[in-house]
């Protein structure tokens, strides 16, 4: 065992847990509880009762999400159960609380079962203002995204999905700019087809990629029309058909055919180094870029892939250059989001919250060592709630109608006061 598996271990024995729930409210004697109970609160009630959008005007709904799991897919540590998930989701909820001020509840629950999971959430939906699924395994996840955005009235997101996609897309932007390179012109590999990766492909192709420049790989190889699994893969996992059909206009079968001549390798498949070789980046285009977003250990370690030719290297790590990581994504969306009370998270709002992330990071300067806003830079994170909140605001999904500058200051109010909370603590 790690010094550090060790230091994790203790501290979740000391504090027997990461997160608790405190009153907001003083409580001077316990004649105040006749307002905040029984029986002021009654009136509160009444006016809830006549118009159930009170609820996120008279309750902690307006900022409460829920982080539901069945635990299945668990960091690298695949189906270890809902009991063994909960560590993990505490830590998000903190995540959540210290960079974008949202209060957190961590929800695994007792079922595989993908409906009784979109029940479950169903059944929530009046307690949160919105729900993070959470390692969730592939391809049910897609499933659940979907349908639970079809069916309930506040912002669902997955973000081994969207917030790994929209992290990509941020440091991809600026990527492009460095190498002079055109997305509607770029081929891009996707390495790995799990839930990252398809979820990459769509927002890149919302972005502008074309799906026919995509190549997405998985364990047999290239998707490309004709493959023996073909007809199978239609029935189990019918998101990763559609890439199937829509992708590799080269008819690519092999690997070694899929680097020839690409731009932009996007890697999510699994712990290396010597997953991804040298000798396949050497085979891209000039100036290739390179995101092997495998942790703890990337597909390929960045002096390699830099000394096969690649220009722009990142990783999921915090302790190399270019930390894809979509800690820099979910706070910050769902602070957006909750801000103007959304009644879903778009693709638009997830295109916008990258390119905010693009935006901020240009204006730092960017090179070939910072393509993206690092996490200590919590600056970033009111700048892409309030874009986030005004893109859903014009796409006619908010129920409140606020200014850049009021969804601004109140997210960078809300997280400033979170940060301040959490560096209190002992």
């Amino acid at each position: 065992m790690s010094e550090l598996d060790k230091k994790a271990i203790e501290i979740s024995s000391k504090y027997k847990g990461k997160i608790q729930i405190l009153p907001k409210v003083p409580i001077k004697s316990i004649d105040d509880f006749a307002v905040l109970y029984t029986p002021g609160i009654a009136a509160v009630s009444k006016e809830i009762a006549k118009n159930k959008e009170l609820s996120f005007h008279y309750t902690y709904r307006w900022n409460a999400i829920a982080i539901v799991t069945d635990g299945t897919r668990v960091l690298g540590l695949g189906d270890i159960g809902p009991e063994a998930a909960m560590p993990v989701m505490e830590g998000k909820a903190l995540i959540f609380k210290y960079l974008g001020g949202v209060d957190a509840i961590p929800l695994p629950i007792g079922t595989k079962d993908p409906d009784k999971i979109i029940e479950t959430v169903k059944i929530l939906e009046p307690a949160f203002g919105g729900i993070n699924l959470e390692d969730i395994e592939s391809p049910k996840c897609f499933y659940i995204l979907d349908k639970l955005r079809q069916t309930v009235e506040i912002p669902v997101w997955h973000d081994d999905q969207q917030g790994t996609a929209g992290a990509t897309l941020a440091g991809l932007i600026t990527s492009l700019e460095i190498t002079g390179k055109d997305p509607k012109n770029i081929r891009v590999i996707l390495y790995g087809a799990g839930a990252a990766n398809i979820a990459t492909a769509r927002l890149l192709y919302k972005y502008g990629v074309p799906y026919e420049n995509m190549i997405v790989i998985d364990s047999k190889g290239p998707l490309y029309k004709g493959r023996n699994d073909e007809d199978s893969m239609k029935l189990e996992n019918p998101w990763k058909y559609e890439l199937l059909e829509k992708t590799n206009k080269i008819g690519a079968r092999t690997i070694e055919d899929a680097f020839k001549g690409a731009d932009v390798l996007i890697a999510a498949s699994k712990p290396g180094p010597g997953v991804i070789k040298s000798d396949w980046i050497k085979l891209m285009n000039k100036d290739p870029i390179v995101f092997a977003l495998a942790n703890p250990v990337p597909e390929i370690w960045p002096d390699e892939a830099k000394n096969a030719g690649a220009r722009i290297v990142a990783t999921g790590r915090s302790d190399l250059p270019n930390q894809v990581n979509n800690s820099l994504i979910f706070p910050a969306v769902f602070r957006g989001a909750l801000d103007v009370r959304a009644k879903t998270i778009t693709d638009e709002m997830v295109i916008e919250a990258a390119r905010e992330l693009a935006s901020f990071a240009r204006e730092k300067g960017i090179n070939e060592n910072y393509i993206i806003p690092k996490m200590t830079e919590w600056e970033v994170y009111p700048r892409v709630a309030a874009a986030v909140g005004m893109k859903a605001i014009q796409q006619g999904i908010a129920r409140v109608s606020l200014s850049y500058d009021e969804i601004y200051s109140s997210a960078r109010e809300i997280i400033n006061s979170a940060r301040k909370l959490l560096s209190s603590l002992t």
